[in-house]
Parts: C-alpha cells; sequence; structure tokens
C-alpha cells in the first residue's frame, strides 16, 4: 500500500515549493488584484451567455409549394369615409377577390380620429312605403319582394332586393353603377344620402387577407372595383366630386404571425396628401422567415423591405385610380432563426480557459516585471547608472 501511494506521489504534475523559497512582492500583489477582476469579469460574462439563448441564423433556398400568405393590416384614411373605400386583391396566378369584405372591419372617425357609433339604420333615408317589384309595380301586401337588377339579371328569377345586391349584380355584368339615386333600392336605403351624411368624416380599415404565396398585391380604393373586356375599372362615386384624399397612416403591416424580433418596417409610416390627386404605391420584398425558440415551438411567418412612390395625376397620365396600392413579391431566400442554448461543456471549457489563460498571462506579466526590477537593482548596485 506504502508502495503505491509512493508511486502516485511520484505522478505529482504539480511540485510543491517550500515557502522559505518564497518571495512576494508588491507588483506581484496588484497584477494579482487585476488579473482575479478580469477573470471574474470574463466569467459572469461566458456564464450569462450560458444562462442566455443566443440565435442562429440560417440562409435556404425557399421550397415550400401550394402554401397561404396571411396579410395583417391596420390602415387609417383620416380623409376618406367608410361608405366609399373598397379593397381588392389579385395575384399573377389570375386569382381576383374584389371589394373584399369577409375578415374585414371598418370604423368611422371623426375630424379628431375617435371613433364614431354607428348610426341606427333609416337615418336620413328617404320615405318610400312600397318598393317596387321587378315587374314594374309596387310591393302589395299578399306579394313576396323581388326587386328588379335593372338589366343585371344573371337569370329570369334573380332578384336584387338591395342597393348591395344591384352594386354586386352590375359588377359581375362588368357595369359601373352611375347613379345610384335612379335605383330604386339605393334610392329607399338612403345610399346617397349615406356617404353624403359622412363627409368629413375618415375611417379605420384593420383585418387580414389570405392569398396565394405568389407576388401580388392589394389596394384601398375610393368607389367599387368590376372587370369588363379583361380590364379592370372602378365605380368611383360620382356625386363626390374633387379629389380624393388618401392620406392615410399605417398603424401595422404584416405578412404572418409576430415573432421576437421582427421588425415590420411600415409600423406607424404616416403620408399626408399636399391638394394633388394620385395613388401612394408601396413595393415590398416579402422574405419567408421560420423562428424556432428553445422549446422547439416553430412559427412560419415572414419579414419584409419597402420602397415607396407615389404617382401623380399630372396631365392625365395616371395609370391606376387614386388609392393606396401594396405591391408584394416573394424572395425565394428563407431565413431561418434558431434560438440555442451553449452547451454545458462548451461553457466549461470556456471557462478552464479564461483561468488558465489569464493565470499564464499574468504569471508572464509578473515574471517579467520581477526580473527587470531585480536587473535595474543590479545595475544600480555596480554603478552603471552614474
Amino acid at each position: 500500500m506504502v508502495g503505491v501511494m509512493n508511486r502516485l506521489r511520484n505522478l505529482d504534475a504539480y511540485p510543491k515549493i517550500n515557502e522559505d523559497f518564497y518571495r512576494r512582492t508588491l507588483s506581484g500583489g496588484v497584477i494579482t488584484l487585476a488579473s482575479s477582476l478580469v477573470m471574474l469579469i470574463l466569467f459572469f460574462s461566458e456564464l450569462r451567455l450560458y444562462m442566455h439563448p443566443v440565435t442562429e441564423t440560417q440562409l435556404r433556398v425557399d421550397t415550400s409549394r401550394g402554401e397561404k400568405l396571411r396579410i395583417n393590416f391596420d390602415v387609417t384614411f383620416p380623409e376618406l369615409q367608410c361608405s366609399i373605400i373598397s379593397l381588392d386583391s389579385m395575384d399573377i396566378s389570375g386569382e381576383r377577390h374584389l371589394d373584399v369584405r369577409h375578415d374585414i372591419i371598418k370604423r368611422r372617425l371623426d375630424s379628431h380620429g375617435n371613433v364614431i357609433e354607428a348610426k341606427q339604420d333609416g337615418i336620413g333615408h328617404t320615405k318610400i312605403e312600397k318598393p317596387l317589384q321587378k315587374h314594374g309595380g309596387r310591393l302589395e301586401h299578399n306579394e313576396t319582394y323581388c326587386g328588379s337588377c335593372f338589366g343585371a339579371e344573371a337569370t329570369d328569377d334573380t332578384c336584387c332586393n338591395s342597393c348591395e345586391e344591384v352594386r354586386e349584380a352590375y359588377r359581375k355584368k362588368g357595369w359601373a353603377l352611375s347613379d345610384p339615386e335612379s335605383i330604386d333600392q339605393c334610392k329607399r336605403e338612403g345610399y346617397v344620402q349615406k356617404v353624403k351624411d359622412e363627409e368629413g368624416e375618415g375611417c379605420n380599415v384593420h383585418g387580414f387577407l389570405e392569398v396565394n404565396k405568389v407576388a401580388g398585391n392589394f389596394h384601398f380604393l375610393p368607389g367599387q372595383s368590376f372587370h369588363q373586356s379583361g380590364f379592370q375599372f372602378h365605380d368611383m362615386i360620382l356625386f363626390q366630386q374633387g379629389n380624393y384624399n388618401i392620406s392615410h397612416k399605417v398603424n401595422r403591416l404584416a405578412f404572418g404571425d409576430f415573432f421576437p424580433g421582427v421588425v415590420n418596417p411600415l409600423d406607424g409610416v404616416q403620408w399626408n396628401q399636399d391638394n394633388q390627386n394620385g395613388a401612394y404605391q408601396y413595393f415590398i420584398k416579402v422574405v419567408p422567415t421560420v423562428y424556432t425558440d428553445v422549446h422547439e415551438n416553430t412559427i412560419q411567418s415572414n419579414q419584409f423591405s419597402v420602397t415607396e412612390h407615389f404617382q401623380n395625376a399630372e396631365a392625365g397620365r395616371m395609370q391606376s385610380p387614386p388609392g393606396v396600392f401594396f405591391y408584394y413579391d416573394l424572395s425565394p431566400i428563407k431565413v431561418i432563426f434558431e434560438e440555442q442554448h451553449v452547451e454545458f461543456l462548451h461553457f466549461l471549457t470556456n471557462v478552464c480557459a479564461i483561468v488558465g489563460g489569464i493565470f499564464t498571462v499574468s504569471g508572464i506579466v509578473d515574471s517579467f516585471i520581477y526580473h527587470g526590477q531585480r536587473a535595474i537593482k543590479k545595475k544600480r548596485e555596480l554603478g552603471k547608472f552614474n
């Protein structure tokens, strides 16, 4: 047993020196304090890095197919009333959605930006007791109401019982509803009067769109869109005279769900029109993004960059109707963010490197100072400095 212990003692890589051979110096104490302070700072820095996850970024080609793109928006128009604003979307695949209303909420705003409570139905309506029937007579008590579509009927049995149904029938035919006052349903519902009553108000439009994951656009326009001979036209409200003020504020615009660190460059952007009719255009480059947190929860979303352009109506050269247009295109590159914790062995290796490295460097500095002082002292004793 004693022989084994002696062999182990011979393997000691850290031979001890008798304390009688130690010599402590002032410079050594200062270096020890400084190195200990640096060692503690680096240790806590490494500990903080170990305790908090780090985000790794990768770039890959986006190979996804057949997915949908969700567009969340919240836009305020301080000078356009809700009754004349329509939302359309279309993409390069040919899919079109005109006057989108599902998943969209409009809020009327006063001149100070406060939300106005909705008026009760019937206020400002023209008093017509008996609606006009499709056959030309007035509705009697024993009849079922079937309103005329004024030439836009798809079949002989088609009925248009409201102003909106007449406008929709006209839109499907590719016709413009130029004079709502000539339509019995619009006159009875006070459609024109309703728009006039909202003059001077603003509108907040918020909601979301589910579109194909291909290049396309969506836009806010005064009036209603319709197609004719393969071209898109807009049924402007003809009794609205003068220019349309398309001043607006983008409260929020996001392509997909929120994830930590995302920056949407259009949030809070505001543009004011200076007495000039035109179309304001945003050209957006959408970058597919995947975010995975430390718990392996994955969020499929997007980032985007944007440029802006205002197209005025000088000399009738404007190719688009007045409105706010968002043109988006998708990048073929996908960005992948992945949160990761530093492994414990990696943390332990870094701590050992910090301790060993600082101890070695401080020993070299102390040795240099100590031997330098001794050399200077010896030269002084030999009178070489005289």
